[in-house]
């Protein structure tokens, strides 16, 4: 008698099991790969999740992600390469192709040059050795992002969109450093920014007889005091030892809080009948995430924080417990906290922390969560609202948007590189020897890793070369000398001014004077997840799968 629930399996072992799964990369590189590069082609998308039931894109992850086919090991294949793509996605924003392109290349490497006698495990830890070494010459080839370069960035990651990379760039610049940028969908067929300096919390006020601005329906107040609490205030004399001088000075007010219905009904009245300057609105977000961004509100502000989870008691409250806003701006939905001043210590302690505990997020959403409260703490934020003349347009302009946002935000924290795959092309100078055609030659562990890591390196490169119709050996011989080309030396040299050639503008010069860039982070993640993922198919010899019928 068969357990409920009983499900029957498929078994496939070593070579088989093996082809079967490299199948199924070489299928979803080769739709993906075909959108690398600045002449990269676009890919349609037979799409449920889109009204007009299709999506045209040039990005990536997105052709991944859209991806699903009948056979269940080739299937597992895209799944893994999905995982490996969304990651380098969920932690540097971009390099979901790259990754891909870098995963399939090491793959097929490893089929060449792995031999039956070999130890593949030696083989694997070779290649991972080598992977450190690279890794740490890309931090030490990465420089320093200046606002001059933020414009190239981000039309490279935008897929050369000199228009959208200006607006990017712009954003960024007003917001600096530590300030978030979002994208959202416009209602319009234009594309534009809007900056906020300050805290931007998703609540509106809580009763219309709070705005004071007929026009905007806002509620806007200039030099506000600033109270938050968690704890639900049910009684207006539960406040009553700020209201007293606040009403006596003339003050304004606003309540970060949630408060009864008797206590906002009779806050309204005297906003309403005796021209008093209140305001209220609900703590933001959900959950934990409540907490923790009315912490964030009380350090820029700089009003203590009453909480219900710490024990604190409204009822001794004072006004040095009240922070201060240069401005607010609340309306239905939204509030606006404008602060101004030099940031307090505690806060770029607080900022500090943040950035710490964001080094072992992993998931996208709580990475941004991060990002975020550190805007909000010290920068600025701003959006950029994507407009387009069609539903099918806008879709493939957001997705170019968002990539480019992120890459420059991780351009921004861990620096830039030359790019177009010149980097990773010129760091497989250093591995392996000139016998790339004796595949079947019985060469040692190490020479074989060496070798799979050198081909794999050069793919980037070489796939932006095929989109774009050109010949990689007329390229490289332009770029580097015939003995560069054949030596591995010991210590990775830089290429003299970072030589490479321009697809676009079909010229030969310094990729970082031609505007040709990839974020360090970027190029960084791309490799690490194409090497994770590669090395666990090299490493499979059986695979179980639901029996199909």
């Amino acid at each position: 008698m068969q357990d409920q629930g009983y499900i029957p399996k498929d078994l496939s072992f070593d070579e088989e099991a093996r082809d079967k799964l490299i199948s199924g990369i070489s299928k979803i590189s080769k739709a993906v790969k075909s959108t690398l590069g600045p002449r990269g082609n676009t890919v349609i998308i037979e799409s449920t999740e889109h009204l007009q039931g299709l999506t045209i894109t040039k990005d990536g992850v997105t052709v991944a992600k859209s991806i699903h086919l009948d056979d269940p090991i080739e299937n597992l294949a895209v799944k893994m390469l999905k995982q490996a793509s969304e990651k380098t996605a969920n932690v540097a924003g971009d390099g979901t192709t790259t990754a891909i392109v870098l995963t399939e290349a090491l793959v097929k490497a490893g089929q060449k040059w792995i031999q039956p006698h070999h130890n593949i495990f030696d083989i694997i830890n070779g290649i991972r050795y080598d992977s450190d070494v690279i890794l740490k010459n890309i931090k030490e080839r990465s420089v320093v992002v200046t606002d001059d370069m933020l414009d190239s960035i981000a039309s490279i990651s935008a897929n050369n969109d000199n228009d959208l990379g200006k607006i990017i760039a712009e954003a960024y610049k007003k917001v600096g450093r530590d300030g978030i940028v979002t994208v959202e969908r416009s209602q319009t067929d234009q594309t534009y920014s809007e900056v906020t300096n300050g805290i931007k919390i998703d609540r509106g006020y809580t009763s219309p007889m709070f705005i004071n601005d007929q026009r905007k329906d806002e509620c806007i107040m200039e030099n506000v005091k600033v109270l938050v609490c968690d704890t639900e205030i049910n009684n207006i004399l539960q406040i009553e030892n700020i209201l007293k001088p606040i009403i006596n000075a003339g003050e304004k007010l606003l309540i970060i809080g949630t408060c009864s219905g008797n206590v906002i009904n009779t806050l309204a009245a005297n906003v309403q009948r005796n021209g008093l300057k209140f305001c209220n609105i609900l703590p933001p977000s959900f959950g934990y995430k409540t907490h923790e961004l009315m912490q964030d509100i009380s350090f820029a502000t700089g009003a203590k924080y009453f909480s219900e989870k710490t024990g604190d008691d409204l009822s001794i409250i004072t006004m040095a417990d009240l922070g201060h806003a240069d401005k607010i701006m609340v309306g239905k939905s939204s509030t606006v906290i404008v602060k101004g001043g030099n940031i307090s210590e505690e806060t770029k302690t607080r900022v500090e922390e943040l950035k710490e505990q964001q080094k072992s997020l992993t998931a996208k959403h709580e990475r941004d969560f991060i990002n975020e409260r550190i805007a909000s703490l010290v920068g600025g934020i701003a959006c950029i609202y994507v407009g387009a003349n069609s539903d099918i347009e806008q879709k493939e302009k957001f997705d170019r948007v968002d990539d480019s946002v992120c890459a420059v935000r991780s351009a921004l924290q861990e620096g830039i590189v030359p790019g177009g795959g010149l980097l990773l092309y010129d760091f497989a100078r250093h591995f392996g020897c000139s016998c790339e055609d004796n595949a079947h030659e019985i060469i040692e562990e190490d020479v074989a890793g060496e070798m799979m890591l050198r081909e794999a390196l050069r793919a980037p490169l070489q796939q932006i070369l095929a989109n774009a119709g050109l010949d990689e050996k007329e390229i490289m011989s332009e770029i580097y000398t015939p003995e560069m080309l054949g030596t591995a030396d010991e210590e990775p040299e830089q290429p003299i001014n970072n030589r490479g050639y321009d697809v676009v503008g079909k010229e030969y010069g310094d990729m970082f004077e031609m505007g040709i860039v990839d974020p360090a982070k970027v190029t960084k993640e791309a490799l690490l997840n194409a090497i994770s993922v590669a090395t666990t198919i090299l490493t499979t010899n059986a695979i179980v799968t639901h029996k199909r019928a």
